[in-house]
């Protein structure tokens, strides 16, 4: 048995609008609400192929981690774009980089910046193998 990919993960988040504006406006998000099977109504970050469903921490949707909490995750995201223009556009919400770290598939070029509720969300660029 093997794991072919990811399709979604969640965040739980203290102010919905808050984090939905800053995936949206910050890193290119697109917010889509959206109605579960369960019926409850819901909203998600969509980019590429992946989403981010977003659950809100007064009010977790069942199931859910064993402790939900904001502000406990570390993201990365790639991006084909240049990191300087990233550091143009982000400013002065970096607080690192850019940094040679190793990612999935090889050697990435990160920054490194905080959402809403302080997740740790690294903007990275997969830098070629000689």
């Amino acid at each position: 048995m093997k794991i072919d990919g990811l399709d979604h993960l969640v965040l739980t988040v203290a102010d919905m609008d808050a984090s939905v504006a800053f995936y949206r406006d910050v890193l290119g998000m697109e917010a889509e609400d959206f109605r579960a099977a369960d019926g409850s109504r819901r909203t998600a970050l969509m980019f590429g192929g992946q989403k981010i469903n977003l659950h809100p921490a007064s009010a977790p949707f069942e199931p859910h981690a064993r402790v939900p909490t904001p502000g406990s995750a570390d993201l990365c995201f790639l991006t084909r774009q240049s990191l300087a223009s990233w550091l143009v556009h982000l400013g002065d919400r970096v607080i690192e980089g850019p940094v040679t770290r190793t990612g999935a598939l090889g050697p990435i070029s990160s920054l490194y910046l905080r959402d809403p509720d302080g997740n740790l969300v690294e903007v990275a660029q997969q830098v070629p193998r000689d």
